[in-house]
């Protein structure tokens, strides 16, 4: 099924999606994009949907083609402070901040959004699979973050994070028993050693090999 183009029509839209809101561990990530109107590409789609290989090889090809687009990133720490939604919309709004091109109107991945100044918006359930650009913003984030990940992979190789991405697999929970939560975990996040944290399914990752 092919994605629509915009909501708006005629106005200058942006679209924002965020990834990483679930994990234990890790940033949130944010992204906003501004497509043109003859923007065209079948293959973008949720990025949860997408192989490795076809989300970086649609990462490319967003970036070349997009009018504009930005990343947003907020610290574990900043989550810890705001709590997780807040946190995840205030990075949709950094990355909306960045735009160079100031957007008439934003479409909104989910059901809860804080108004951006000056800019309506609207909310959409399952957005990333209905509508082109927060396609597009799934896809970049989720590959920053996947990068970033795997960069702290290298740092703190006993979690698996190259392999969950910090998301709260049974691997990544037994980790935490064994050694404890490091300075990327969420401390507001369910971190506890109980038979329960260990035992119970886990949210499988958000990675297709």
């Amino acid at each position: 099924m092919r994605l629509k183009k915009s909501w708006s029509k005629d106005m200058v839209e942006a679209g924002c999606d965020e990834v990483g809101r679930g994990c234990l561990s890790g940033p949130v990530v944010a992204a906003a994009v501004i497509l043109p109107k003859n923007f065209k590409q079948n293959f973008v789609n949720d990025s949860k949907k997408l192989t490795v290989k076809k989300r970086l090889e649609l990462d490319a090809y967003i970036k070349d083609n997009a009018t504009e687009f930005a990343i947003a990133e907020l610290s574990p720490s900043s989550i810890d402070e705001h709590n997780i939604l807040n946190a995840s919309i205030y990075a949709m709004h950094r990355a909306l901040d960045q735009l160079k091109t100031k957007p008439e109107f934003v479409i909104v991945d989910g059901n809860r959004f804080h108004p951006y100044p000056f800019t309506p918006h609207q909310c959409i359930v399952q957005g990333d699979a209905k509508f082109l650009s927060i396609a597009c913003a799934s896809i970049i984030a989720k590959n920053y973050r996947d990068e970033l990940m795997l960069q702290l992979h290298e740092e703190f190789p006993q979690y698996g994070w190259n392999r969950n991405m910090g998301y709260a697999t049974r691997e990544h929970r037994r980790a935490l028993v064994e050694f404890g939560p490091t300075v990327h975990h969420r401390q507001s996040f369910r971190l506890d050693y109980s038979s329960d944290f260990l035992e119970a399914e886990p949210e499988p990752p958000s990675l297709v090999i």
